[in-house]
């Protein structure tokens, strides 16, 4: 339990800084995409005998740079979701060629948090600094793309720079967190606090801090009620992830009607 507790505030603290970028940016599709079309990567690794987390890195961070590189020359949503068909079809074809039953690609779908083993602490550690470095490093020049490109350009500030250090970043990310929380939940721990969050304030540091704090609330609180109810806890961080978004959107309609008024103002992005 003490290592589910340490992995799984990593991962929330990494996903609640990259999820803000994510939301953002308007790149849930790709935040969505990657991790499980990394799911093939691992897939494949676990075929030919190799650490899993090496597949997950090279298909995470290839069909991110992909995404990123195809995209400059067609539409981004078209070009994402080819390459989500692509992964998961390899991925299906790696699986029928195996000939043994691997219980780690379920956990890798759906995530062990529960059963996370001492040798997974210092990767996850190390793959998560590396993440919020990245983005403490990129704060300003990838705020200034997102928010306002044209200005950024300007400036010297390549919007297509940015959105390949970007993509990369979620690719790192995505290779932390799915031997965790698996495939499919990293894209609910890393969407629904960060909207929420975006909801209820439109200064970034702001924002970001809320995204961080629901994600920890979420997975944390998740991990509680898995563990005493005995239900599955990709369920929970679902449910919780989607409360924390619709709550925000209500107390959003309500300042909107001047039911509730919020201590200050906030201020713009920038």
């Amino acid at each position: 339990m003490t290592n589910t507790w340490l992995v799984a505030t990593i991962v929330a603290v990494v996903a609640g800084c990259v999820g803000f970028f994510t939301v953002l940016r308007g790149s849930a599709f790709v935040a969505h995409s990657v991790p499980e079309g990394a799911f093939a990567g691992a897939a494949g690794a676990s075929l030919l005998g190799l650490n899993t987390i090496v597949g997950l890195a090279v298909f995470a961070i290839g069909g991110a740079l992909g995404i990123g590189w195809l995209g400059r020359r067609g539409r981004h949503d078209v070009v994402t979701a080819l390459a989500l068909v692509v992964m998961l079809g390899m991925g299906a074809l790696f699986l029928s060629l195996s000939v043994e039953y691997a219980p780690e690609m379920f956990s890798l779908l759906f995530g062990e948090v529960l059963g996370v083993s001492s040798s997974q602490l210092l990767p996850t550690a190390v793959l998560g600094v590396v993440c919020v470095g990245a983005i403490v490093a990129l704060y300003r020049p990838l705020m200034l793309s997102s928010v306002m490109a044209e200005v950024g350009e300007a400036q010297g500030v390549s919007s297509r720079r940015m959105e390949m250090c970007f993509l990369v970043v979620v690719a790192l990310a995505t290779t932390m967190a799915v031997p965790v929380v698996g495939a499919l939940l990293m894209f609910s721990v890393m969407i629904g606090p960060a909207g929420a969050a975006r909801t209820l304030t439109n200064n970034p540091l702001a924002a970001m801090g809320l995204s961080v704090t629901f994600a920890l609330a979420t997975v944390w609180g998740a991990i509680v009620a898995s563990y005493l109810s005995n239900w599955p806890i990709g369920f929970f961080v679902g449910a919780l992830g989607a409360t924390f978004y619709v709550a925000a959107r209500g107390i959003a309609s309500l300042r909107r009607k001047g039911v509730v008024h919020p201590g200050s103002e906030p201020s713009p992005a920038s």
